[in-house]
């Protein structure tokens, strides 16, 4: 029942973490919801903020990596360093969230995909036919050597970045005003009333960079690969995303972009293309869009087959799950899973969503469940933040104080206020123009299991008496 051992490199790896973060998704859609819903035109310093938050955490949480060599990751460090019955909650937080995740891009991709083929051919395929295409891809794809997939998200990734560079140099050569650094750097913002809603945001574009350690088991070398990785892919994702950022403020004009965002959305890097670029190109544009999120979707759908497997190995979930491919060596059962999860959500939405408009379910599907992952994961890397303390204090290494306590320290008590910011403005994130219900629903279903599951750990501790370290939750 072992995954495929020592395939992935740092660049691979950074490939896999970068393709998660769906860099034209990220600018074309997060980019000018921020802008348009926060109306603040700091966004392209969140990106920098986030980022350092998000290196300084990278320097605890890949540091257990090199001890803990586990692919369910954030549960397996909460065990280890918070005990086993906090480990069993963050397994089942982890898990809920990414599947909220993953699943929720299939509604932006099926929206996406019908809406390009529906104007190119003139057809009426509604939106759950190309999200059900792309989960049989994703499928097929998970169910074989990670390297494959790899090679798959390279050139996705590549594409992706170019259509973004592209965008970018013809924003600046075309500014219908100067740019504006001093407002879009403004370090003085980072303590703005309104700067909480941007980081809530923001920090949504960053989401997988934490994957890199859960293929710790399949890279070539576990003692630095990861922690490489990790470092390059958010470097990469907060400069990048940043300037990107930037960009679409300077194409727009620092004194209409959030007008224009809001007036736009996700389409406003595909409408300027279409003033000032050939149709064939702004074609490609939106292939790449379409590209984008199946790369994420492929992405995430390998982070979630990990978690099962682990989870099954390490008892917190059923043995079957643990299941590999003797060929592959792939985690057959966790992405069988997996996908059987997405295949009865697709239907659901398919089912609730006949007679709405087209945007219904990218308002329902993709936003609701996207945004309420971002608040699971949030948790759990303040969590862990707080775990690695808890490790290095009972395990005796040669790592230093910035890593065993500092650096946690510092990113626990930043993630914590990113959390909060989320749930204050969670009702923004979702769309809703006043609070209900549906914050508190949506919240519950992540935070519930994971309630249950530490529930049930205590339980069991009670009845069996159990004396056992909480590191036998993810055994190797």
């Amino acid at each position: 029942m072992a995954l495929e051992q020592r395939t992935l490199s740092v660049p691979a790896l950074v490939v896999m973490i970068i393709a998660a973060s769906a860099p034209l998704t990220a600018v074309a859609g997060g980019v000018t919801t921020n802008y348009a819903v926060t109306g603040m035109s700091s966004v392209p310093l969140s990106f920098l903020l986030i980022g350092a938050v998000l290196l300084v955490f990278s320097i605890g949480y890949t540091a257990m990596s090199r001890h803990i060599p586990n692919a369910g990751a954030f549960y397996a460090y909460v065990a280890e360093g918070l005990g086993r019955v906090f480990g069993v909650g963050a397994a089942m937080v982890a898990l809920v969230s990414y599947n909220l995740m993953q699943i929720g891009i299939y509604g932006m991709f099926g929206f996406a995909a019908s809406s390009f083929v529906n104007s190119t051919f003139n057809t009426a395929i509604p939106w759950w036919v190309t999200a059900l295409v792309a989960w049989a891809a994703v499928g097929f794809l998970g169910m074989n050597r990670v390297d494959f997939s790899v090679k798959v998200l390279g050139i996705i990734v590549a594409a992706e970045f170019l259509a973004v560079v592209v965008y970018n140099f013809m924003a600046f050569a075309l500014a219908p005003q100067a740019p504006q650094p001093e407002a879009a750097f403004n370090i003085a913002d980072a303590v703005a009333p309104g700067m909480g809603a941007v980081v809530a945001f923001t920090i949504a574009a960053f989401m997988g960079f934490e994957s890199g350690t859960i293929y710790n088991e399949e890279v070539k070398d576990p003692q630095r690969t990861a922690r490489r990785a990790t470092m390059i892919a958010i470097v990469i994702i907060a400069c990048f995303y940043a300037f990107s950022a930037f960009a679409v403020a300077v194409g727009e004009g620092a004194d209409n972009v959030m007008a224009s965002s809001a007036e736009n959305g996700p389409d406003l890097l595909f409408v300027f293309f279409a003033a000032h670029a050939p149709t064939w190109f702004v074609d490609l544009a939106n292939i790449l869009f379409i590209t984008s999120l199946f790369a994420a979707l492929l992405a995430f759908h390998n982070v979630i087959a990990r978690y099962f497997y682990s989870m099954g190995r390490g008892g917190a979930l059923p043995k079957f799950l643990a299941v590999t491919s003797r060929t592959t060596h792939a985690p057959i059962a966790g992405s069988m899973a997996q996908s059987v999860l997405g295949l009865v959500v697709i239907i659901v939405f398919a089912v609730i969503s006949r007679g709405e408009e087209p945007m219904y379910i990218v308002f329902t599907m993709f936003t609701w469940m996207t945004n309420s992952a971002a608040f699971g994961l949030v948790l759990l890397m303040a969590l862990t933040s707080f775990a690695v303390i808890g490790y290095f204090a009972r395990n005796k290494t040669d790592d230093s104080l910035i890593t065993r306590v500092i650096a946690p320290l510092i990113s626990g008590i930043a993630l914590f206020y990113v959390f909060a910011q989320i749930i204050i403005n969670f009702d923004i994130l979702l769309g809703v123009e006043e609070p209900g219900a549906l914050g508190y629903v949506l919240q519950g279903i992540v935070i519930i299991p994971g309630l249950l599951g530490s529930l049930a750990a205590l339980l069991v501790r009670a009845k069996r008496k159990e004396t056992q370290p909480a590191s036998e939750l993810s055994v190797s």
